[in-house]
């Protein structure tokens, strides 16, 4: 049986950019709405851009929700969740009234900056990744590798062992999580040249 990726049509997610850097790599990769693509997916990815109580919403209307965690949770399928799509890992978010996934003990917040000239919100741009542990995921991504960010709000991970990469925005906040099959990333690999496309090719691997 030949590989499927399935990347998660609820609606608010950056899909071709992603699956244009995916099928570059001669895989066979799918953007599905369709509950039956998750199921018979080998792998997922989870994109998103945009507000977490909306994008919860979404998903359940579409009657994504229980194809996603039982692919996840049961079937133990590796998932790639990308900005948002990595937020809607976490228990909750302070953007919306909803839960999230609640794969990891971890909470959605945003920035409080204090230099806001320096420091601008939305976090746009180039930054660098510290890696934090040993990951197949980031093989071959040299620590201080940049990556393309553009986001309001992150992830406070309570579980130290979740913590896959941190960066530094006036303060050190997780940009990378990984517990088993489940990956989250803040930032945008399909943006970011040569290490996201080292990045895509090791969850491909996986």
């Amino acid at each position: 049986m030949s590989e499927q990726i399935t990347i998660i049509d609820y609606g608010m997610g950056n899909l071709f950019s992603i699956n244009k850097k995916i099928s570059g790599f001669k895989i066979n990769s799918i953007i599905s709405s369709n509950p039956k693509d998750i199921e018979t997916a080998n792998k997922l990815i989870l994109p998103g851009v945009g507000h977490f109580q909306k994008a919860i919403e979404n998903i359940k209307k579409q009657n994504l929700y229980d194809s996603i965690n039982e692919s996840v949770l049961i079937k133990r399928k590796p998932i790639l969740g990308i900005c948002l799509g990595m937020q809607l890992m976490a228990k909750n978010s302070e953007e919306g009234n909803v839960n999230g996934f609640g794969w990891f003990d971890a909470e959605i917040m945003k920035f409080r900056i204090e230099n806001k000239l320096k420091y601008k919100i939305p976090h746009i741009g180039w930054n660098q990744i510290i890696k934090t542990k040993d990951s197949a995921l980031m093989e071959g991504i040299p620590d201080s590798s940049e990556f393309y960010f553009i986001h309001s709000y992150h992830i406070k991970a309570n579980v130290q062992s979740d913590i896959l990469n941190e960066t530094d925005y006036e303060q050190r906040f997780v940009s990378a999580i990984e517990k088993e099959n489940i990956f989250g990333l803040q930032y945008h690999p399909e943006k970011s040249h040569d290490a996201g496309e080292t990045l895509i090719k090791n969850f491909i691997a996986l």
